[in-house]
């Protein structure tokens, strides 16, 4: 599945912003608030784009304050509220003037980004995570954004899969659920 290659790219970041700089669980374990919020977010957007330069302190202080209202859409969609996601999805696109606009840079061809010029760094990633989810859930894989479903975990995914039935937000947790289950039908016996 694919919703465009830059946005595709977006939604990659916006998991991995979420995931790094929202506290909760993740495999199991506690997931805190990074100690480092700007070197967790420069980790987050390497991932999707690696020649990302590092964050400010500040800029990752702004970007974890984004990520928790991107996390309340991923909650409120696997709640199935997708009313509530796409009311939070809308007041973000609001405040930050989101607006495609067909960019090229670095040698890259043209390509739409969804922030205006002259934004600052988290909030033109606030404008770009808040189109690219709007994208997802306006369209027919509206119902591809979740939060993992294994016990002690709550990071968030997006389901690319073809047949759209993953649970999991990874192959770890999915092992551990399997792994549980396995278990609790041995011990049954």
């Amino acid at each position: 599945m694919n919703f465009n290659s830059h946005a595709d790219a977006v939604v990659r970041v916006t998991v991995a912003l979420v995931n790094a700089l929202t506290p909760g669980e993740r495999r199991g374990r506690p997931a805190p608030v990074p100690d480092d919020p700007a070197a967790a977010a420069t980790e987050a957007l390497r991932d999707a784009y690696p020649g990302h330069r590092d964050v400010t302190e500040a800029e990752g202080a702004e970007l974890a304050e984004v990520a928790a209202r991107l996390r309340a859409v991923f909650e409120a969609t696997a709640a199935q509220d997708v009313d509530g996601a796409a009311r939070r999805i809308n007041v973000l696109l609001e405040e930050t003037r989101a607006r495609p606009m067909l960019e090229r840079h670095d040698g890259e061809p043209w390509h739409l980004h969804f922030h205006g010029p002259g934004g600052t760094m988290a909030g033109d990633w606030a404008a770009s995570c808040a189109t690219s989810l709007a994208i997802v859930l306006g369209g027919e894989f509206g119902d591809r954004l979740g939060v993992c479903t294994a016990p002690h975990c709550d990071r968030v995914y997006v389901d690319v899969s073809r047949n759209g039935t993953r649970r999991f937000c990874s192959t770890a947790c999915q092992n551990r659920v399997k792994t549980a289950a396995f278990r609790a039908r041995g011990r049954a016996r």
